[in-house]
């Protein structure tokens, strides 16, 4: 299988860095965008053909992803449209623009819409999958098994693309701010932020394993870390009294007030 990415961004890099670490080919995996001077030198570290345009890659490949601006995205399918073919997937992961006008562009094309977080590049990915048909079949399988490739997948309507979008694709950024704010906190009382840092990630890195195989919910869990009259109940009724929960809340209603902005 070849893999075709037309854009050289940021998500793509994260990506295909992504696909690499899980020992996908790089001789596989065909690049183009608009200034190569900008992605030569990363897509020489990863050992990966360039083409010399976005048909190039569109017509060597099985799985096209598109990561492009949401400005040139119209373009770019035009120019490409001419050597699709029915056994070939696009995969867009290109904000705000859903299946039907993709289509509306290549027409009856199989389309996947994707919504994958920076994750994927250390293989611990959470992508959104909305596919044009079966997504059991080809050649949506195919577009499945590269995001599965870096990380967790699953099958999202495309009006819930905004609210995994909060949670998966945002959240990273408020999982991160939580950390600090954990680290910050162990920096008062004494510890170096290396190490404040390196505890709270590591906390933050099992508690979130716990959740994932447990066969119990997250209030389920607090509850059994939290002694009867005990400091850790102590340090959640404090947290709560702030707000803590109200506050995540808020911030995941702003963000995808701001998608709908879009």
């Amino acid at each position: 299988m070849k893999v075709g990415f037309i854009g050289v961004g940021n998500m793509a890099r994260a990506i295909i860095v992504g696909m690499r670490k899980a020992k996908f080919a790089g001789a596989d995996i065909l690049v183009h965008s608009g200034h190569r001077k900008n992605y030569e030198a990363f897509a020489q570290k990863q050992k990966l053909v360039i083409e010399e345009s976005n048909a190039a890659v569109a017509r060597k490949a099985d799985v096209i992803i598109l990561a492009v601006k949401p400005t040139i995205a119209s373009a770019v399918l035009t120019e490409i449209k001419p050597v699709l073919s029915p056994q070939k997937l696009v995969a867009s992961v290109v904000s705000g623009l859903d299946i039907t006008a993709i289509q509306a562009i290549i027409g009856a094309q199989p389309v996947l819409r994707v919504m994958p977080n920076v994750n994927v590049e250390i293989g611990e990915g959470m992508s959104a999958l909305a596919a044009s048909g079966d997504l059991t079949k080809a050649p949506f399988m195919a577009g499945k098994q590269v995001f599965e490739m870096v990380g967790q997948v699953m099958g999202v309507s495309e009006a819930d693309f905004a609210t995994f979008g909060a949670i998966a694709g945002s959240a990273p950024a408020y999982a991160y701010f939580f950390i600090d704010a954990l680290s910050r906190a162990g920096v008062k009382y004494g510890l170096t932020k290396t190490a404040a840092t390196q505890i709270a990630a590591q906390v933050v890195k099992g508690s979130a394993e716990m959740v994932l195989t447990a066969d119990e919910n997250p209030a389920a869990l607090i509850d059994k870390v939290s002694s009867p009259g005990g400091t850790t109940v102590a340090g959640f009724l404090a947290m709560e009294e702030a707000g803590f929960m109200t506050a995540v809340i808020k911030g995941i209603d702003a963000t995808i007030a701001k998608e709908h902005e879009a």
